[in-house]
């Protein structure tokens, strides 16, 4: 089993949702990998102290590299008439290895997760 967070999910970290933290500390005792695109990182870091919270989450995470992926984002967003990379890139991550995506966009990632896989993973909204 793997899982995907979103920029929303990254969020939550940040912010201290206790129920987004207890997920991500099972998921990694029980040794399950937690990717996330890095577009995702891009999109929420910040070189700032408050966000002490994100960096222990990323740690217990794996990075999905944006490069293998580019062209395939690109194709995927002419599809899907969309602009968004890093929702693009968060889906074709997802539609690849994931079981599970956290995500605060259900609908733009149901939408593109239906153009690139025929079994898209589960989303949990937080």
């Amino acid at each position: 089993m793997s899982v995907v967070l979103d920029a929303g999910a990254l969020i939550a970290l940040e912010r201290n949702d206790r129920e987004v933290w207890l997920a991500l500390r099972v998921l990694s005792d029980r040794a399950i990998d937690i990717l996330v695109p890095s577009t995702v990182v891009a999109q929420c870091w910040r070189p700032t102290r408050k966000q002490a919270r994100l960096h222990a989450a990323l740690d217990m995470c794996s990075i999905a590299p944006f490069d293998p992926l580019c062209r395939r984002v690109g194709e995927l967003l002419g599809r899907a008439k969309s602009t968004d990379v890093c929702d693009a890139h968060v889906a074709l991550v997802a539609a690849a290895y994931a079981d599970v995506v956290y995500t605060s966009d259900p609908s733009d990632l149901t939408r593109l997760l239906a153009l690139c896989s025929t079994d898209p993973p589960a989303l949990i909204r937080v």
